[in-house]
């Protein structure tokens, strides 16, 4: 088989090991020659691609990133180029097509999929929303990285005696908060799942300085949003991508219990440094085993479809299901964390 394989959207933890995963299985055990796009789908449509061959995906599987590089292609350049891509795709003599990515990614793969393309997709995104499985790669190293900067964070929040409103990743799902914030021992968790009531969480955090306590640490997703009415919370608008812009709710949380409170509020805001370096062993093993099974898939002429973890199996599900709905963190997941915080 000719595999031709791609990373797009967001970069992730993970990435290279899935290439290189992929590169092993198709070229030691099946004998095909891979080829990886360059910038994701942008590559596919412009035809810029290279060989990928053991000595290139050699010492990558601890790197984070991905050697292929990663853009965003507006939905309606792919939905233009739709014609253009499967013309490539023939020109290229591919019999496979492993694209790897997020939501965004799985619908263009669909788009194509359903355009007649060999598609294999490989989900992957540190937020963990695809429903269709359990884990998505580079989630573990996200939280670990935001764990550890709670734990440090928590030293100078008390050393100033201070509340320090950490933001995490997780645009329209609050995963990211609520494994960092149960493992770092938060003191409250903001998801966008369940919009917040300011006097709430302002009684919330109060409660700790009137027991005694001298600093509060309160983790909040960048999607989460006040219920309506009860605080003014301007929306950032939309990008080009059709993606939300956020308008920076840490800031807008500190600034309003300083006020209520009376006490000094910062806002930290972890950002993108999340997504970077190199990922946990988990994330390792995941991304590996996902690309091993994509091969797999391919050579079995089962396209249309992406790995997904169930249990301790990977499986194969339906790109149409992949892509029907995010997974969000359900009301008994947050209800578990509020007992401990």
């Amino acid at each position: 088989m000719r595999i031709g394989v791609l990373t797009s959207g967001g970069d992730c933890p993970g990435l290279n090991a899935v290439i290189r995963s992929v590169v092993h299985r198709a070229t030691v055990d099946h004998g095909d020659e891979v080829i990886g796009f360059q910038d994701g789908w942008k590559g596919l449509l412009e035809c810029d691609y290279r060989k990928l061959d053991l000595d290139a995906v050699s010492g990558i599987l601890p790197l984070g990133g991905t050697i292929l590089g990663s853009t965003r292609v507006r939905p309606e350049h792919l939905r233009d180029g739709v014609e253009r891509a499967r013309g490539h795709v023939a020109e290229l003599g591919l019999d496979a097509v492993i694209p790897i990515g997020g939501e965004g990614t799985l619908k263009a793969a669909r788009l194509l999929s359903d355009a007649g393309l060999p598609i294999v997709g490989v989900p992957k995104t540190i937020d963990n929303d695809i429903a269709s499985t359990d884990v998505t790669f580079g989630f573990d190293t996200a939280v670990g990285v935001a764990t550890e900067a709670l734990d440090r964070l928590k030293t100078t929040a008390e050393s100033h005696q201070r509340v320090l409103i950490v933001e995490v990743m997780g645009r329209h799902t609050g995963w990211i908060a609520l494994h960092s914030g149960m493992a770092a021992g938060a003191h409250a968790i903001v998801v966008p799942e369940r919009p917040f009531d300011i006097e709430e969480l302002t009684r919330a955090v109060g409660a700790r300085f009137e027991a005694g306590k001298k600093f509060a640490i309160v983790v909040v997703a960048e999607g989460a949003k006040p219920r309506e009415g009860t605080m003014d919370y301007e929306a950032g608008g939309t990008d080009v991508y059709g993606h939300e812009r956020f308008a920076g709710i840490a800031r807008h949380l500190s600034v309003e219990l300083e006020r209520r409170l009376g006490k000094e509020a910062r806002a930290v805001i972890l950002g993108h440094v999340q997504r970077g370096g190199t990922p946990t062993a988990y994330d390792r093993v995941l991304a590996t085993r996902f690309g091993w099974h994509a091969v797999e898939a391919a050579h079995r002429g089962a396209f249309g479809t992406i790995t997904a973890l169930r249990g301790t199996d990977i499986t194969l599900v339906p790109l149409a299901a992949a892509v029907e709905r995010l997974k969000t963190v359900p009301a008994e997941r947050y209800a578990e964390a509020e007992c401990v915080l």
